[in-house]
């Protein structure tokens, strides 16, 4: 049945804060989307919007992404389909795949990574895994919403090269291989205009170019105007009911202002999202089967920063000391709109007081808000003084939406709890929560083992402990680099920005890839992470195909624990044309290696992800050339490296009457026309032409002279009549 106008206004609204409308004339029921991206997070009844049902608390993608582990991603993506089939929700709003371009944004621990391949893969992942299950993801928040900071207003001004290569670059590969129900476009302005309202963004780029098939709904709350929304390509306003909208929709079709085939194609979005969800089968899940998914992500999640002598794994008959509030009242994520009420929540102190059969004494050392307490602090130490091991529990008070971070320290009453405790025991172990990056030096300078344990869920109380026991062997790898202070990150002095508008000014060198530009040292490198095992690399290979580049590397298990290596590819183009970093992911692979045995890691570069955007041509290309394909555990731990040819993609960018003298002298059809002008102009003249040609220097130095401008010189060998038809005869 056609909808009328009316009708069709109505359906791209929300019928409620959680739901669609219904139009029941139609036989068009309505249909519930809610939060995530980590759990279900069904609002329960009453007025508080952050109050949810039961429902497993998954690690955040903080965390989740530090597994490093597509398959895992899947596995999680499943079983929150199957949680939302079990609660009658149809989307999902997730994930999250915004880089971290700050350690400052205040929701960073809802997305995964500051490397935008890292972050599309598991993402691509996650989204395949919910999807499995006949419920849609909604890919969020599209797009460059990288802070908190007057984020319903801030316009994040940026290149289109930078644009393209990072922080649209895991969008476009989750929508190109997962085809998610939805895009959720963000609350900000991209170079001055809403996200709600980019026609450029919703319906050239991701409808024109990437081939989405879904509808495009709104962050709740994000439309400023209904009908310039439409009309830039976004389908559904959320939440609803928004009567005044509805109308001014219509009006704006019924003045001619609005093509009625845009609000008639927005409709038809939203209607078969509907018929798409109504086709899913209700369904159950098992609460305990998903808390113990929960805790092998979180295991996996956390990563070993450091392990002098040898500390961890712990034995089971050390007295043990812990210390801190978080190892009794865990921070398991983060604040705002992806608050799950958990299914139940495991605390560290009682996980690792069961896991050993000797003493284990607590004390809190501060309070959960990191406030200073001199008591505390006194009784800490003194139960950390005669104990064989101490474990320091510390981390970020709050994280939370809306709201960015102003530091990345640790409160004084953490960081004065590991100084004290360190000078009394020197077998201190500390693990961090937190749901972005914090400053580490050089507190840890002091301490023999350190964790970075997130914010893990709630299942992180028993994976911190399979962990410290090693009943998991640690290959959690850093997503995110941490730099020794804060001034030392590319975004220091751009973040958050004044006056409506955050300047990008780092353009391409986007975390790790600004670090290694500068060459500045970090406190732990991007993907770094220790194990209770060591790993070898052999030879590495690598064969160019149509398809992109095949890498294959040995990888030994040198010690004696089984154990996971996380091998990475980095890729740079020595000589290259344009300006890159020097050195950037571009494939990776988690490998199990049993003790002693060797295995075969395979990776594949897709082509697709050696391309740059060329601003000249607007489009990717693929530069051709001698390419080096650096594998290893880490952005700065290379264990093998090789090049391989890769074919260049045809392009060549048309010269111009303003082309330079170097741009045609570069081209091979453009120098033989110059050089055929400069000849003819030689042989007719012994004066100031023959001496231009003739010297190279000259040459040199008018290589950035325009040619028009350069046919105005006196004597110059061009004649201004000419250039047209040398142009003609170039292209």
């Amino acid at each position: 049945m056609e909808l009328s106008t009316s009708e069709q206004a109505a359906i791209t609204s929300g019928g409620d804060f959680w739901s669609t409308e219904a139009i029941e004339s139609a036989g068009i029921p309505a249909v519930t989307v809610t939060d995530g991206p980590h759990g279900v997070r069904m609002q329960a009844s009453g007025g508080d919007l952050l109050a949810g049902v039961p429902a497993t608390c998954f690690p955040p993608a903080v965390a989740g992404a530090s597994t490093w582990d597509p398959e895992l991603l899947h596995r999680m993506g499943r079983a929150l389909g199957d949680e939302c089939r079990a609660q009658d929700v149809a989307v999902l709003l997730g994930p999250g795949v915004n880089l971290k371009r700050s350690p400052l944004g205040g929701r960073n621990f809802e997305y995964f990574s500051e490397d935008p391949i890292l972050t599309g893969v598991l993402a691509t992942a996650w989204v395949r895994g919910l999807q499995s299950r006949g419920v849609g993801a909604s890919l969020k928040h599209f797009a460059v919403n990288n802070q908190e900071t007057d984020r319903m207003r801030i316009s994040a001004d940026v290149d289109e090269r930078t644009l393209r290569e990072m922080y649209l670059r895991a969008f476009q590969k989750v929508v190109t291989r997962a085809q998610p129900w939805t895009v959720m476009c963000a609350y900000n302005k991209i170079n001055g205009v809403y996200a709600s309202e980019h026609h450029w963004l919703l319906t050239e780029v991701l409808r024109g170019e990437w081939g989405f098939e879904g509808l495009v709904v709104s962050d709740w709350g994000a439309v400023v105007d209904r009908v310039r929304a439409v009309a830039a390509g976004l389908d559904l306003t959320m939440p609803g009911p928004d009567a005044a909208g509805d109308r001014a929709l219509a009006d704006a079709v019924e003045a001619g202002r609005l093509d009625a085939r845009t609000l008639r194609l927005s409709a038809e979005r939203v209607r078969k999202m509907i018929e798409k969800a109504g086709e899913r089968p209700a369904g159950s899940y098992d609460a305990e089967a998903h808390h113990a998914l929960a805790r092998e992500i979180a295991a996996r999640a956390i990563v070993l920063l450091k392990n002098d002598g040898d500390l961890l794994p712990l034995g089971e008959n050390r007295t043990l000391a812990v210390l801190g509030e978080f190892a009794r009242t865990p921070r398991y994520q983060g604040g705002g709109s992806s608050q799950i009420t958990p299914t139940r929540l495991d605390d560290a102190l009682t996980e690792i007081t069961a896991s050993t059969g000797a003493e284990v004494a607590f004390a809190a050392g501060y309070t959960t808000q990191g406030d200073p307490d001199e008591r505390l602090l006194d009784e800490a130490v003194a139960v950390a003084a005669g104990k064989d091991v101490a474990i320091v529990f510390v981390g970020s008070v709050h994280e939370t939406e809306g709201a960015d971070r102003e530091s990345i320290d640790l409160p004084a009453a953490q960081l004065a709890l590991i100084e004290r405790v360190a000078a009394v025991n020197p077998r201190t172990i500390v693990v961090l929560s937190n749901g972005a990056v914090l400053a580490t030096k050089p507190w840890d300078e002091n301490v023999p083992a350190l964790l970075e344990g997130w914010l893990l869920g709630q299942a992180g109380g028993s994976a911190i402990a399979d962990v410290l026991f090693g009943r998991v062997n640690p290959s959690g790898r850093l997503a995110e680099t941490i730099p020794v202070k804060l001034a030392d990150h590319p975004s220091y002095l751009d973040f958050p920005g004044e006056h409506g508008h955050v300047r990008y000014g780092e353009g391409l060198h986007v975390g790790y890839r600004g670090f290694d530009a500068r060459g500045q040292e970090v406190a732990y490198p991007f993907g770094f992470g220790l194990s209770y095992t060591t790993f070898g690399y052999g030879a590495v290979q690598a064969t160019a195909t149509a398809a992109g580049v095949e890498v294959g590397v040995p990888v030994t298990n040198t010690g004696g624990r089984d154990g996971r290596e996380v091998v990475q590819a980095y890729v740079s183009l020595p000589g290259s044309r344009v300006r890159r970093a020097p050195r950037e992911l571009k494939a990776f692979a988690s490998v199990p290696v049993t003790a002693g045995d060797t295995v075969e890691a395979r990776l594949v570069i897709e082509r697709a992800d050696l391309a740059y955007w060329d601003t000249r041509l607007g489009r990717w290309i693929v530069e051709g050339g001698e390419y080096l394909i650096e594998v290893g555990s880490s952005s700065r731990d290379v264990r093998a490296s090789v090049t391989v040819r890769v074919a260049c993609d045809p392009a060549r960018v048309p010269l111009t009457r303003e082309s330079s003298v170097g741009e045609w002298l570069a081209d091979p059809r453009g120098a033989e026309v110059l050089g055929a002008a400069f000849a003819a102009a030689a042989g007719a003249s012994d004066g100031p032409t023959a001496a231009m040609t003739a010297n190279p220097e000259v040459l040199m130095m008018l290589g950035s002279l325009p040619l028009s401008r350069m046919a105005s010189f006196p004597g110059s060998p061009l004649n201004a009549g000419d250039l047209d038809k040398m142009v003609e005869a170039a292209n």
